[in-house]
């Protein structure tokens, strides 16, 4: 009999003394992650830290982890450690005590926005958004390597919101690190991005929403030009118009005549392709003003892409659609339009929805 209880006793014992080491190994786990995060320079190991430290497990019965970071944090961490390793300090990554957390924050200029990765349910990646409307800026999926940025949320934030506080400049300087960040993904860790009203090519084509386009919301901009040194031209085959805004740069207008859909497009040209759509509504405030006065009809399809599972079935992601300005686990991108591209992508271009 004593030597069952004695045998019993040296079982729970060694239960216990397994568990533990299970939970000391995980943790073990845990701080070999957060220092390669930490401290590697090679963009690969980077990611493969952060895509791990978001889904790693820190629950355990026997071992407590009271101080650790969220997942949303880590996503922080990638933009902050990607963007340190190519030279860029235009964002820093702060602390925040209050509400136990990590914060971005721009580094440009004096402003008091904050930047932290929100997470959506039933929606893949999470959503970079500025706390004070919790706009969502861009969407950022580790697993699928995808980047979209959220016209909505981009012309809500920077437009609506923004621009009567702010000059261009400032704004677009704001933008200067996350299309940076983009850039980075694309170049370094073969990235699908999707830039929407972000891209700067003279070719990039943002469709409208809106399946008709009546004549008279050009005919307003006609009237708001009368007064300007802004010039506004037909097409010669009276498929829209173009807009001469000065120093070589031009707002189009159009559909294409040969299209029996006759989609409607916004283009914008200049001598070294360096504007785009978002700068031609930050800088011009005639462009801007005719815009927001007639947003509904105007407002960017949103292109979205459809991702490809290893059985080469394309699924379509989850849609929600976008009305008003709200929390980024409320909202999805919109307005979106043309995209970057790398070869290696992993996803491919869906058709386009319709947009508010």
């Amino acid at each position: 009999m004593t030597s069952q209880m004695v045998t019993s006793a040296s079982q729970q014992v060694a239960s216990l003394t397994d568990a533990l080491a299970a939970g000391l190994k995980r943790g073990e786990q845990y701080v070999a992650l957060l220092n390669q995060l930490a401290t590697t320079s090679d963009e690969e190991e980077l990611l493969a830290a952060a895509s791990q430290l978001i889904d790693f497990d820190l629950q355990d019965a026997y071992v407590k982890f009271p101080q650790h970071y969220e997942p949303e944090d880590y996503y922080l961490l990638l933009v902050g450690r990607l963007l340190e390793l190519a030279g860029e300090d235009d964002l820093t990554v702060k602390p925040d005590p209050a509400h136990q957390r990590l914060t971005m924050h721009l580094t440009s200029f004096k402003n008091n926005y904050t930047f932290c990765f929100e997470r959506k349910r039933n929606r893949p990646g999470a959503f970079f958004a500025e706390q004070g409307d919790h706009e969502p800026l861009f969407n950022l999926d580790l697993t699928h390597k995808l980047l979209q940025f959220n016209n909505r949320a981009l012309v809500d934030f920077l437009i609506v919101k923004e621009i009567n506080h702010r000059n261009d400049l400032e704004l677009r300087a704001l933008l200067k690190p996350l299309v940076t960040f983009a850039n980075l993904l694309a170049d370094k860790l073969a990235f699908t991005i999707n830039l929407g009203i972000l891209a700067t090519e003279n070719e990039a084509k943002f469709k409208l929403a809106s399946p008709d386009l009546k004549l008279t919301v050009i005919d307003r901009l006609f009237v708001q030009t009368a007064e300007t040194a802004a010039a506004l031209l037909s097409l010669p085959k009276n498929n829209g118009a173009k807009l001469v805004l000065g120093e070589g740069v031009a707002l189009t207008l159009a559909f294409d005549p040969d299209d029996f859909s006759r989609q409607w497009y916004f283009t914008v040209a200049d001598p070294d392709a360096k504007l785009s759509f978002l700068d031609v509504l930050l800088h011009y405030s005639l462009v801007r003003n005719w815009y927001l006065g007639n947003r509904g009809a105007l407002a960017i399809m949103d292109s979205r892409f459809s991702l490809k599972p290893e059985n080469e079935v394309v699924s379509e992601a989850p849609v929600v659609k976008d009305e008003a300005p709200a929390s980024a686990v409320e909202e999805t991108e919109g307005e979106e339009a043309a995209e970057k591209k790398p070869a290696s992508a992993s996803a491919e271009p869906e058709k386009e929805d319709a947009d508010a």
